[in-house]
């Protein structure tokens, strides 16, 4: 196994520049195309790379129904896109880390989810068809590099019947700034003490040990063709990859693979029955059926926009997006919010138009 890069360095900061510099020209371009013949506002998000192929399907369906006013999202990072949109760039961000309190005060921030996720730990095992079972407690031994190869006592523990072989483990990881991060370590804090205290739950872990893949994209790609690796990542990624997922233990005992159904058996435990615990973390929430790893991820939105004209164009976005816009997320495999959470954000957004 390799140490993982520095965040910030070669190939890392290259991405990020080009990213930023898309973004800002994309940005400088906005008055211009607002001056064109269809007199279209663009309205432009950046963030997390999870919820992606859904923004690209909703760029695409919303683009259609009107002409004056169209949809761009940048996946920049979770970080990246919270840092983008408190700086007064760009009209909403999205990702999956809760906001800190200086975020929401300074900042002039709120987030309000937007689709549900699940975090999903992928590995290749080459001739192993089983899916695995896996703990919270295993998996944050492996990713803190005490657990070396897949035929140790407690994998195989937790897995009598799977032949597994004496092979190197191979982490993977994702880079600072990520959403995924820290929706992984989150869960993984909960299940081992040794995690929190040594690592935490953090958008930008310093991982002990992995290789580093810059996009969801890039891990399912990743932990797909490299023998023995292991890695996490959205649910959505997974499926469409066809990579291998591990079942995984939630607080009632039972191993849980991820599923809609699933990651909605989560969310309901969190929410239900108030349903406005909108910035809540929803792993390893209680009840028989609920996946440990599932997430919100959220759309970041400033509290007071400083222009009338874009703010009643975001104001349509998000209207279409909490409408029309979820059955497309159901299209593209993210789990859709519950109705009566899905009812309260429409109340919510109500209140700040």
């Amino acid at each position: 196994m390799q140490a993982n890069a520095t965040p910030g360095t070669g190939r890392d900061l290259g991405r990020l520049s080009l990213c930023i510099a898309l973004f800002s020209a994309l940005l400088f371009g906005l008055n211009t195309i607002d001056c064109t013949a269809q007199n279209a506002v663009v309205v432009v998000g950046s963030g997390s790379s999870v919820p992606a192929p859904l923004y690209t399907r909703w760029a695409q369906e919303y683009d259609k129904r009107n002409s004056s006013i169209q949809l761009r999202y940048l996946p920049v990072g979770t970080v990246e896109g919270i840092k983008q949109i408190s700086h007064g760039s760009g009209d909403f961000a999205a990702g999956e880390a809760q906001l800190t309190e200086t975020q929401r005060k300074e900042g002039g921030l709120i987030e309000v989810p937007v689709v549900l996720i699940g975090i999903v730990p992928v590995y290749n095992i080459p001739d192993v068809h089983t899916q695995l079972r896996l703990s919270g407690e295993i998996l944050a031994s492996i990713f803190l590099g005490d657990i070396k190869f897949w035929n140790a006592p407690q994998i195989a523990k937790l897995n009598p019947d799977v032949p597994l072989p004496s092979l190197p483990i191979q982490v993977i990881i994702r880079p600072a700034g990520k959403g995924s991060n820290y929706v992984f370590t989150d869960f993984l804090s909960k299940a081992s003490p040794k995690f929190r205290a040594e690592i935490g739950v953090s958008p930008s872990p310093k991982w002990p040990v992995g290789e580093s893949a810059e996009r969801s994209a890039d891990m399912a790609q990743k932990v797909k063709t490299t023998p023995g690796a292991v890695g996490y990542v959205e649910y959505q990624y997974a499926v469409k990859d066809s990579v291998s997922q591990a079942a995984v233990l939630n607080v009632s005992g039972r191993y849980v693979r991820a599923s809609a159904e699933s990651i909605a058996a989560a969310c309901q435990a969190v929410e239900s029955p108030q349903w406005n615990k909108f910035s809540a973390s929803l792993t390893n929430a209680p009840g028989a059926e609920a996946y440990p790893i599932t997430s919100f991820t959220w759309v970041y939105l400033r509290s007071k926009p400083a222009d009338s004209a874009r703010a009643a164009a975001l104001n349509d976005l998000l209207d279409w997006m909490y409408s029309d816009g979820q059955r497309y997320a159901g299209q593209e495999g993210y789990p859709e919010l519950p109705a009566p959470l899905l009812a309260a954000v429409k109340n919510k957004l109500k209140e700040l138009q």
